[in-house]
């Protein structure tokens, strides 16, 4: 089960997929208080017991403290105040008026340039009015310059000197491996400019976004992050940042604390977005239109299928180019293991000439291109393997 703050539901339309035993919810920003004729009220969420995080691995270039002291500067404080519509109390309002009240989170953020700019998440700043604040000045507004639902990530802009700004250098996150020690800074439940140590615990987790569609390549951290780590930096041992604080695993009893596995969207993810917010405030991301189910040995034997290992298209969404090309989905619904599938549609086994068995094969087959161009996919059709030229769209 994946539960963000707010609540999501649907399967991302190239991956079907579950979380046994838990939950994963994105950080958030950290609820403190509603106004309006009322006094502010802290709102301290239930927290599991932490465990306590992996030491900081030796021999490493930076220390926590240097590192924390060379990029605190640059981390921010991310203020937002939305309105929010509050059902009547009817024993106090007879006559059913709704009420509007303001409500105030904190989150986090960070400088990318010393034109004012700052990383932080999506679900951070939606629907909101933003400030951010400075560990050396007080806080000031902050325009949102783009935000991209599907990678979790916004662009914020502050009109401030220069010289007050300090920001942090991006690493690549494709370098990074398991086992490397990194620290996460941020405003974890309004506690400003915290900074917890841990390592990579794993690479390329999938993490549903606020749109329900999936985030490739996340990493999988065990420093502490709780709410109002959303949007920070967590940063590798050389100094640099390698992704952006997103999302914590609730585990069974969905406790909002941390419970030692957190996740960052890498931050060659994040290059890639902040870039095309800044230069058009808007991001691209192409679209197949299918909705992908895996095949397993055991499955194509016990169903006769073609193959032993695929992805049975379980769903074409109606115009898009898997629709226009002519892939086919299921139509007979089978249970297996207490999954439901649908057979009798094609069946994906290669795109670009790759293999295709999971729906991280087919994810990154696509987002390896732009909307407008082609991919080519093969597909068992019953026995008949057939070949598609789909024209990518844009992701809605």
């Amino acid at each position: 089960m994946l539960r963000p703050p707010r609540a999501l539901s649907g399967a991302a339309p190239l991956l079907i997929a579950a979380v046994v035993g838990g939950g994963v919810a994105l950080a958030g920003a950290e609820v403190t208080g509603v106004f309006d004729d009322e006094p502010s009220t802290v709102v301290t969420p239930q927290t599991m017991e932490s465990s306590a995080p992996a030491s900081f691995a030796e021999n490493k270039p930076l220390s926590v403290n240097e590192i924390y002291r060379r990029s605190a500067s640059g981390v921010v404080q991310v203020t937002t105040t939305s309105v929010q519509t509050v059902e009547p109390d009817q024993s106090l309002n007879p006559f059913g008026l709704h009420e509007q009240r303001r409500q105030q989170a904190l989150g986090s953020g960070f400088v990318i340039d010393k034109s004012g700019r700052i990383v932080t998440n999506f679900h951070v700043v939606e629907g909101a009015d933003v400030k951010v604040s400075f560990s050396n000045r007080d806080s000031v507004d902050a325009r949102i310059v783009g935000k991209d639902p599907s990678t979790d990530l916004a662009v914020l802009k502050v009109d401030v000197d220069a010289r007050a700004l300090t920001p942090l250098q991006l690493g690549d996150s494709d370098r990074v491996r398991v086992g490397d020690s990194v620290v996460a800074i941020g405003n974890p439940l309004g506690y400003e400019r915290s900074v917890t140590a841990g390592i990579v615990s794993a690479l390329h987790r999938p993490l549903t976004a606020p749109n329900d569609f999936t985030i490739d390549d996340v990493i999988q951290t065990d420093a502490a992050i709780n709410s109002g780590n959303s949007g920070g930096p967590l940063i590798a041992a050389n100094g640099k940042v390698i992704g952006v604080n997103t999302a914590i695993a609730t585990g069974t009893t969905g406790a909002r604390g941390n419970i030692g596995i957190g996740f960052a969207v890498p931050v060659n993810t994040v290059r890639d977005v902040a870039s095309q917010l800044i230069d058009r405030g808007r991001v691209e991301h192409p679209f197949l239109g299918v909705v992908a189910q895996p095949i397993d040995n055991e499955m194509a034997d016990v169903f006769n299928l073609p193959v032993e290992q695929g992805l049975l298209v379980a769903r074409v969404i109606e115009g898009s180019g898997a629709d226009r090309a002519g892939l086919r989905p299921g139509t007979t619904e089978v249970v297996v293991a207490g999954e439901s599938y649908l057979l009798g549609g094609d069946i994906i086994v290669e795109i670009d000439g790759k293999p295709a068995t999971t729906a991280e094969d087919l994810r990154d087959g696509v987002s390896a291109k732009k909307p407008g161009e082609k991919i080519d996919i093969e597909a068992y059709r019953g026995d008949d393997r057939r070949s598609f030229e789909v024209t990518l769209g844009r992701q809605p």
